[in-house]
C-alpha cells in the first residue's frame, strides 16, 4: 500500500506544481501587503489600533466573499472547467490593483483605501476557487503530501517577494513630478509576476471533465450542505474549524505588525523591515513538503497538536526577546530575531498544510468548495478580530504583548484540536 501510494504522489506532482501557481500569486501579494500596507497608513494614520482596524478591511470583504465564490465555484460548469474562470478573470484585476497601491500612497489616504477595496474584492472573490483547484484533482489519501508541495509555492512567492523584490522597495524610481521615489518598484514587479502565473496556470492545468460532468450534475443546494455539515453527529469538523479560528487568531496578531516591530524597536530599514516576515516565508518553503510526509507517517492530528504545543512555547519566548538582546549589537538583534521566526516558520507550515486536507477528507466533490469558503470564513474572521486588538495592545503595553497573545492563541487551538477524531486518509476514503 505505502508503496502504491509513493507512485501516485510521483505522478501527481507536475499536475500539484503547476495548481500551486494559484497559491503562488498569493503568497507573493500577500507578506507584501502585510508587511507595507500598515507602513503606508502610518504616513497618514498615528492610531496602531486605527492602523489595524483598516487591515482588516479586507478580511471583511474575504469572511463574505470566499465562502460565497467557493460555493458559486462548486456548481459552475464551462467549457475551461468550475474553477478557472474566477482564476482568469478576478487575478489580473487583482495584479494591477496591487501594482498602483504604492503610488496611491504617494497622494492621499483614501486613494490608498479606494485600491485597497479594489485588490481585495477580486483577491478573496478567487481564492476560494484556487485553493478548491486542488482537492478536486488530487486523491484524497495524498492531499497533505500535495498540500506541502503547494505551500511549498506559496513559500518560494513569500521569499521571492519579502526576500528579494522587497529589497526593492529601498531603490528610488523616478516619477513624473515626484523624483526619486523609495517604497515602489517591488509592487509593480510583483503584479507582472502575478500574470505570468495566472497565464501558465491557464495554459496547463486542465480540469478534471470527466469528474466534472459525471459527479458535478448532483447539484446538492448549498443552504442544504451547510446544514448537513453543522448537523453531524460528528463534530470533528466543527472543532478543526474553531481550533484554525484561535491559530489564525494568534497568527493574524503578529505578522500584520512584523514590519512595524522590526523599523520601530530593530530600527531596521524599509527594505529590510520586509525579512522578519520573509524568514517565515522561507521556513515555509523548506518545510511544507516534510511535513506533509511527517503527516502521512505519524498522521494529521498529531503533527499538528505537536507543532501547536512548540508554538505555544516558542511565541513566549519571543515575548522575552527585546529584553534579553538589549545588550547586543543591533545586528545580532536583528539576526537571533529571524532566527526565532524561522522556526515560528517551520511548525506554522506544519499546522496549516495539515488541517485543509483534514477538512477536505470530510468533504464530497460535491461539497468542496463549502468545505473551503468555511476554512476561509473561520481564518478571516480571525483576521478581522485580531489587527484591532493586538494594536490596541500594541498602544497601551508595547509591542511585546502581542508575542505573548499569540502563545495564548495557539494553547486553545491546541486544545481544541484534542476533541477531532476524524481528517485522517484513511477516513471517508470512498467519498474523496
Amino acid at each position: 500500500m505505502a508503496k502504491a501510494q509513493k507512485r501516485g504522489l510521483k505522478g501527481y506532482y507536475l499536475t500539484t506544481f503547476l495548481i500551486g501557481l494559484g497559491f503562488f500569486t498569493m503568497g507573493l501579494m500577500d507578506p507584501l501587503y502585510d508587511t507595507y500596507v500598515p507602513i503606508f497608513l502610518a504616513r497618514f494614520v498615528e492610531s496602531k489600533a486605527l492602523i489595524g482596524s483598516i487591515m482588516t478591511f479586507d478580511n471583511m470583504l474575504a469572511i463574505f466573499l470566499i465562502p460565497v465564490f467557493s460555493a458559486i465555484s462548486d456548481r459552475t460548469h464551462t467549457r475551461i472547467g468550475r474553477r478557472m474562470p474566477f482564476i482568469v478573470i478576478c487575478l489580473p484585476v487583482t495584479a494591477v490593483a496591487f501594482g498602483l497601491i504604492p503610488i496611491s500612497a504617494l497622494f492621499s489616504l483614501w486613494l490608498l483605501i479606494v485600491l485597497v477595496f479594489v485588490l481585495n474584492l477580486f483577491k478573496q472573490a478567487v481564492r476560494g476557487p484556487v485553493v478548491a483547484l486542488m482537492p478536486d484533482m488530487i486523491p484524497g489519501d495524498l492531499r497533505s503530501e500535495a498540500n506541502g508541495v503547494i505551500n511549498t509555492m506559496g513559500g518560494i512567492a513569500t521569499i521571492v517577494g519579502t526576500v528579494g523584490l522587497a529589497r526593492l522597495m529601498d531603490i528610488p524610481i523616478n516619477l513624473p513630478g515626484l523624483g526619486p521615489t523609495k517604497e515602489i518598484l517591488a509592487f509593480p514587479i510583483s503584479s507582472l509576476l502575478v500574470l505570468l502565473a495566472v497565464i501558465l496556470l491557464f495554459l496547463f492545468v486542465k480540469e478534471k471533465k470527466a469528474v466534472e460532468h459525471a459527479q458535478t450534475e448532483k447539484k446538492v443546494p448549498i443552504l442544504s450542505s451547510l446544514k448537513v455539515i453543522f448537523g453531524e453527529q460528528d463534530k470533528s469538523a466543527l472543532f478543526i474549524l474553531f481550533s484554525l479560528l484561535f491559530w489564525f487568531i494568534g497568527y493574524q496578531g503578529i505578522l500584520p505588525f512584523v514590519g512595524l516591530y522590526s523599523k520601530d524597536i530593530l530600527k531596521t530599514s524599509s527594505g529590510t523591515a520586509s525579512l522578519a516576515a520573509g524568514m517565515v516565508g522561507i521556513a515555509y518553503a523548506i518545510f511544507a513538503i516534510p511535513s506533509g510526509i511527517v503527516a502521512h507517517r505519524i498522521g494529521r492530528k498529531k503533527t499538528i497538536r505537536i507543532s501547536l504545543s512548540v508554538l505555544v512555547v516558542l511565541l513566549a519566548g519571543i515575548f522575552f526577546h527585546d529584553p534579553i538582546t538589549a545588550h547586543l549589537s543591533a545586528a545580532l538583534r536583528q539576526y537571533t530575531f529571524w532566527a526565532l521566526l524561522f522556526c515560528f516558520g517551520i511548525f506554522w507550515v506544519s499546522v496549516v498544510t495539515n488541517s485543509f486536507p483534514m477538512l477536505w477528507q470530510m468533504s464530497t466533490y460535491q461539497t468542496v468548495g463549502i468545505y473551503t469558503g468555511l476554512y476561509y470564513f473561520f481564518s478571516q474572521l480571525a483576521s478581522i478580530i485580531s489587527p484591532p486588538i493586538t494594536g490596541a495592545f500594541i498602544d497601551f503595553f508595547g509591542f511585546r504583548a502581542i508575542f505573548l497573545y499569540g502563545s495564548v492563541s495557539m494553547l486553545v487551538a491546541f486544545l481544541l484540536m484534542g476533541k477531532v477524531t476524524r481528517g485522517e486518509p484513511e477516513d471517508d476514503a470512498t467519498e474523496n
